[in-house]
């Protein structure tokens, strides 16, 4: 009896494993339109990210296009040496750091005070007209935006310079003048790019379930209690995750700002030049592209080193924040 009932519990546990193996084979059957589904996306993020990787050697070579990039001199860290040797390398680093660091905080903060204005239209068509229009600067060329922001700043023919020559006031020359243009660049980057961080957010708002702010509202809360202890803790992952995201590109700036807008004035250059622009001048002067690849490269080191500090610092406050 002992012997049979060993027997049997011996082929209870090979039918069990049966159709585990089974019910394995069929979940990876199901899994195959997936994954079918992802090689147009995996193939495109190796040609467009992965292979171009290999340049990153340039940044250790004195490039000659006749031996072409394996057979260029080595020369180590040169290239580095070079760049942070110039006498602009502070004033570029602090320039790319400080305007990354506003763009970050202050894009944050107005994205979501305007998703959290534009949940509660209750207009359909007046919210999607406000979106379409909030959005629609972000679709703009910085070339486009640098000719409307000519238009308003041009000390000849500009909007303000006319507004106040009618007024009696002394005209300003905005293309001389480097103490204002913080704030312009600050605003312009604010108006371009608010619309992207508002459709983010906003579409986290949305899918904050209604049953949470009718139970406020019976238990007497006002909007803003309801803003305060219902909608931004249940953001907080959304704003944690745009945060570590973010902070990757605080020693990158956004090209098109710094050198369409400023229209190339040599007076601005204390305010406006940042690290990419300042690689980009020194490439098209002195086609030096080691100096630019090292550039490139150390702000890639220093981007993937602010993602994983920042990321342990939430993971130690609160794992399920975390992006990994």
């Amino acid at each position: 009896m002992k012997q049979s009932r060993v027997v049997g519990t011996q082929i209870n546990k090979l039918k069990n494993t049966g159709s585990t193996s089974r019910k394995n084979k069929i979940r990876w059957k199901d899994m195959i339109p997936f994954y079918v589904m992802m090689i147009p996306g995996m193939v495109y993020l190796i040609i467009n990210n992965y292979i171009p990787m290999f340049g990153i050697i340039i940044a250790f070579k004195k490039l000659d296009f006749q031996k072409g990039i394996l057979g260029s001199e080595w020369i180590g860290l040169d290239n580095f040496k070079f760049l942070f040797a110039s006498k602009d390398a502070w004033t570029i680093t602090r320039n790319t750091v400080l305007y990354s660091v506003a763009f970050i905080v202050l894009g944050s903060l107005f994205a979501i005070t305007t998703a959290i204005l534009l949940n509660e239209v209750r207009s359909r068509m007046a919210s999607r007209l406000y979106q379409s229009l909030i959005l629609l600067p972000y679709l703009m060329s910085w070339v486009v935006v640098s000719y409307l922001g000519f238009a308003f700043l041009s000390s000849e023919t500009g909007t303000i310079n006319s507004m106040l020559r009618s007024l009696g006031f002394q005209t300003i020359n905005f293309y001389n003048e480097p103490q204002y243009w913080p704030f312009i660049l600050i605003f312009t980057n604010l108006w371009k790019t608010i619309g992207y961080g508002t459709i983010i957010y906003l579409s986290n708002v949305v899918s904050i379930s209604k049953e949470y702010y009718e139970a406020a509202a019976i238990d007497g809360a006002t909007k803003w209690q309801q803003i305060r202890k219902i909608t931004l803790p249940l953001l907080k992952p959304t704003i944690i995750t745009m945060f570590i995201l973010q902070l990757g590109n605080v020693f990158r700036s956004d090209f098109g700002l710094f050198y369409q807008m400023p229209r190339g004035s040599g007076a601005l250059f204390s305010v406006t030049r940042t690290l990419d622009v300042y690689v980009y001048t020194a490439l098209m002067k002195n086609s030096d592209f080691g100096m630019s690849s090292a550039a490139s490269f150390y702000q890639s080191i220093v981007g993937f080193i602010l993602i994983v500090s920042a990321n342990a610092l939430v993971r130690k406050v609160n794992k399920d924040n975390a992006l990994f």
